[in-house]
């Protein structure tokens, strides 16, 4: 199963953390990395979850027609910034279909830690604006295939 985290782009500041949308650089972040992604045909989701916070959900959304996604955008509790990686994990045992999340920092950070070392503390990934990875799991477990960010492209 393939499994690709992304950090949702630059937002605007604002006291109502919740609803913050994505910046004009954020949505160019999004339009670099979904036309690179595309382009080296780098992601196959069968679903893409994404958190119910403002930003991640309009990365989710840009990021899928980026990508020319014709699939589901599932809002998903257990992606919020400081919810526990457990909860996602629960739910990734339950699919076989390869899925995206498009979430926060520092619980992808943790996510990523808990899949490919065991524990979600301390974290050994740390995914920045847009950042993208992709875990692949095989029998021996979950391993990275590839880490990039938008200051890369």
């Amino acid at each position: 199963m393939h499994l690709y985290l992304f950090r949702h782009a630059h937002a605007e500041e604002g006291s109502r953390d919740a609803l913050r949308p994505l910046s004009p650089k954020g949505l160019r972040q999004v339009r670099v990395m979904g036309q690179w992604l595309r382009d080296a045909r780098a992601v196959e989701a069968a679903e893409i979850w994404h958190s119910p916070l403002r930003r991640a959900a309009e990365t989710a959304a840009l990021l899928s027609r980026r990508l020319r996604l014709k699939v589901p955008l599932v809002e998903v509790t257990g992606l919020k910034p400081q919810d526990d990686p457990e909860v996602i994990l629960r739910r990734l045992k339950l699919t076989e279909n390869p899925v995206a999340l498009v979430g926060h920092d520092p619980h992808l950070s943790a996510l990523a830690s808990l899949l490919v070392a065991g524990a979600a503390h301390p974290p050994r990934f740390r995914l920045k604006k847009c950042a993208a990875m992709r875990l692949d799991l095989s029998g021996e477990g979950w391993c990275v295939r590839w880490q990039i960010s938008p200051e890369l492209l």
